[in-house]
């Protein structure tokens, strides 16, 4: 069931995108999620959007498309523009799922704190964003819940970041690292005293010596690689599905599901692939298949952007004259030494793939699907200026990007069930 990708809409016609960056406990358990909207429109990282392009309406609709991969008692965290927070925009948002984000742009005005003030009245949880330490922001820290600092603007020196500590010490602050970008500085920050953690250290191979794809893993990946060939008979879907009960049960809930508004329920498989068709019934296999190598939290969070990955190249394939499949299947595999914690080299020793993928998974191809490739990573972090190079670099409509981005979003969490 394929749809034209539809960006965020906004009032100066701009196309907005998101990303959807966890937020974990100490112990790698999913705390929640911060929505970073941004437009490719300009190269511009600073804050959520530029003013003419935050609405109320934008930041509504992007929550709405978040809210459905929510697990109980996670928390979504928004960053408001000034503007935005004199609005009191905020206040459209439940207060038991939103983080109102303060970012250190804005000025601590007596309007502001009297604005931050009355969402604290109304039960809205605030976060102070970015800090290192700066006095100017010390009006903020005796109303924040949340102190976000920035690890990697600190340079992840132990030293620097329990200077900037030191000057919040005796208030009652839940501490958040953020741009944690490996597993060193995520020990680091743990030992002086943070109890949150954002960034992508949770994507980053840790690799266990001697690890070997364990014989359940082995057998999956064995099925992945045959559902991603050219010469995959339909005809074995229904064969794959009907032999695993656990499977057929997520497939009739998938189906079934709100997503289809279908009048009556589909009872069998063969009804299933007619109904959804055989691509689309393919990347859901593969989707959950994914998704069961490895059950931890963090692990499904690697699931979470290996299908987003898979599932926004295989959409702006067909405008570079690629193949969709190959591209979704890039997407799909490009996180497997993560999720597997095994070296990318000896993953692909038991999921042996054509030698143009595989050199682009090893690092050893820089063409058009390597660069494909970087512009996922880029959207997953937000990071305009390389979002702009790379879709110039491709050729590549930056609207068009920014929509597949949206599309991909919704897409995981329709196979993935969540929210359901």
């Amino acid at each position: 069931m394929t749809q034209t990708p539809t960006p965020l809409p906004t009032d100066s016609g701009e196309s907005v995108f998101i990303a959807r960056q966890p937020i974990f406990t100490a112990e790698q358990k999913v705390w929640g999620y911060e929505l970073l909207f941004r437009s490719s429109a300009t190269a511009n990282t600073a804050g959520v959007l530029d003013d003419d392009l935050a609405t109320s309406q934008v930041i509504a609709d992007g929550f709405t498309l978040a809210r459905p991969g929510l697990s109980q008692g996670q928390r979504v965290l928004i960053n408001f523009p000034e503007r935005l927070l004199l609005e009191e925009a905020p206040m459209a948002l439940p207060p038991s799922l939103c983080v109102v984000e303060v970012l250190e742009t804005v000025t601590p005005s007596q309007e502001v704190l009297e604005i931050i003030k009355r969402l604290k009245s109304e039960g809205y949880t605030v976060a102070m964003d970015d800090y290192i330490g700066e006095a100017a922001l010390d009006p903020f820290l005796d109303l924040a819940d949340i102190l976000k600092v920035d690890i990697l603007a600190l340079d992840s020196d132990p030293e620097r970041i329990r200077q900037a500590l030191d000057r919040v010490k005796g208030r009652k602050l839940q501490l958040l690292a953020e741009k944690v970008e490996n597993e060193t500085v995520f020990a680091q920050c743990r030992e002086l005293g943070f109890t949150l953690f954002q960034g992508f250290f949770f994507s980053k191979p840790e690799i266990l010596p001697g690890r070997k794809v364990p014989a359940g893993a082995a057998a999956k990946l064995s099925l992945l690689k045959e559902l991603s060939s050219p010469d995959f008979e339909s005809s074995r879907i229904a064969e794959i599905i009907n032999t695993d009960p656990a499977l057929s049960y997520r497939l009739f809930r998938y189906v079934n599901s709100a997503a289809f508004g279908l009048s009556r329920k589909v009872e069998s498989v063969r009804h299933a692939v007619n109904l959804i068709g055989q691509k689309p019934l393919v990347h859901w296999l593969q989707a959950v298949i994914l998704a069961d190598l490895n059950p931890s939290a963090r692990a499904s969070e690697v699931s979470f952007l290996s299908l987003q990955r898979a599932k926004f190249m295989g959409e702006l394939a067909p405008a570079l004259q690629i193949s969709s499949q190959t591209a979704f299947t890039l997407g799909l595999f490009s996180m497997l030494d993560a999720l597997l914690r095994i070296d990318m080299e000896q993953v692909l020793e038991s999921l042996p793939l054509e030698a143009e993928l595989a050199d682009v998974l090893t690092g050893r191809a820089q063409g058009a699907l390597h660069s494909m490739l970087v512009l996922a990573r880029s959207y997953e972090k937000a990071d305009v200026p390389a979002i702009v190079e790379h879709c110039e670099r491709l050729g590549l409509d930056q609207s068009l990007s920014d929509a597949a981005c949206v599309q991909a979003m919704n897409w995981v969490q329709s196979v993935l069930g969540l929210g359901e």
